[in-house]
Formats: C-alpha cells, sequence, structure tokens
C-alpha cells in the first residue's frame, strides 16, 4: 500500500481479486483526510497565526501520526480478509476438522471486525482535528479542511459497513458488542462531518 503507484493499486481494486476491497479503501480515505489536515496545517504558520500557533503544531502532528496509522490500517485490513479466505478454505472432511475451521473462521471474522472499527475511531480523530483547525487555519486552504472532513466521514461510513458485514458469522457476544460499540458512533462523526463541510460553505460564500 505504501509502495504502489496509485494506478497499480486501483488496478488491483478493480480486479476480481478479495482484496484490497472497501475495508482497505476506507484506510486510504482515512490517510487522506490526515494529509489533507496536515498541509492546511503547514499553511497556517509564521506570524499571523502566532496566536494559535502551539495549537497548530499539535493538529499537524497528530495529522501526520493519523496518516501513518491509517496506511497500516490499510494494510492490516488486506492481512485480515486474507485471513478470513484462508480459514474459509481449512479442509472439513471430518468433524475435528469442522470443528477447526469453525473456530478460526470465527476467530477470523472478529479480527476483520477489529481492523474497520479501529478506522472509525481514528476517522472520529480526524474530524476531531478539522473542527479545531477550521476556525484557526489559513482561510486561503480551508476547502482542503472540508475535503478532509468528509474524506474522514467516508473512511467511518465504509468501515462501519465492513464492520457489519463480518459481524453475521461473529456469534460471541462479548466480541458482538465491542464491535457494535464500535460503531455506535458513525452517525455522529457523519453528522459531525457535514457540519464542518457546511461550515467551510458558509465561509467561502461571503
Amino acid at each position: 500500500m505504501r509502495t504502489y503507484p496509485i494506478e497499480t493499486y486501483l488496478d488491483n481494486l478493480a480486479a476480481r481479486t478479495p482484496a484490497p476491497g472497501g475495508g482497505a479503501s476506507a484506510g486510504l480515505h482515512l490517510a487522506q483526510a490526515a494529509a489533507l489536515l496536515g498541509m492546511v496545517a503547514r499553511y497556517s504558520d509564521g506570524e499571523k497565526y502566532a496566536e494559535h500557533a502551539r495549537s497548530i503544531t499539535a493538529i499537524r502532528e497528530t495529522a501526520d501520526n493519523l496518516r501513518e496509522w491509517a496506511l497500516s490500517l490499510s494494510e492490516e485490513d488486506i492481512e485480515a480478509f486474507g485471513g478470513v479466505g484462508a480459514a474459509y478454505g481449512l479442509p472439513r472432511s471430518t468433524a475435528e476438522e469442522k470443528s477447526a475451521r469453525k473456530q478460526a473462521i470465527a476467530e477470523a471474522l472478529v479480527e476483520a471486525g477489529r481492523v474497520p472499527a479501529k478506522v472509525v475511531a481514528a476517522a472520529e480523530a480526524a474530524v476531531g482535528l478539522a473542527e479545531q483547525l477550521l476556525p484557526i487555519g489559513n482561510r486561503n486552504v480551508v476547502t482542503d479542511v472540508a475535503a478532509a472532513a468528509d474524506a474522514a466521514r467516508a473512511a467511518a461510513t465504509t468501515a462501519r459497513v465492513n464492520v457489519e458485514v463480518n459481524l453475521a458469522g461473529i456469534s460471541d457476544e462479548v466480541e458482538r458488542s465491542e464491535l457494535l460499540e464500535a460503531i455506535a458512533t458513525v452517525d455522529d462523526i457523519a453528522l459531525r462531518a457535514d457540519k464542518v463541510t457546511a461550515a467551510v460553505r458558509e465561509v467561502i460564500a461571503r
């Protein structure tokens, strides 16, 4: 994911292969959100922004760390999805093999759900950064704050469906509850992101 040319990544995404898919794309939505926030923060330096320098520096550093984490999550999603495929491919000729296969599938689905759940949490952090940066950042790149919020929104909503699709095969109530709790914030994240975009549109309409 880190070294692919964008065209290669898109070719792989379009191919009839299990991964990369929606889960990996959720990570890249998040990475783009973080990158845009980092860019706006870097344009918001100098004497004009001295009053908020500490906050802007913190936003920039957090956004850079978030971008790195997002790429890692995208890669983790590909690996986790591969684990699901491998579990479904296990032999099932005997009762023992069927039992082992069932357990392996259950464990793989939990892991495949955990990765997009982390994306949801990271997307919430990205929207929070956009909310902080909007009133203090450089107005010349304010539309990029909206772009970041929208990308974070896409990351959260895409990650949610990737958690939900794995829930169908998870019977452990504790694991199900944890994953459901992790995605319970998505509607709020989307609403907050929409508010950032609406605020930006008001700014540029003046």
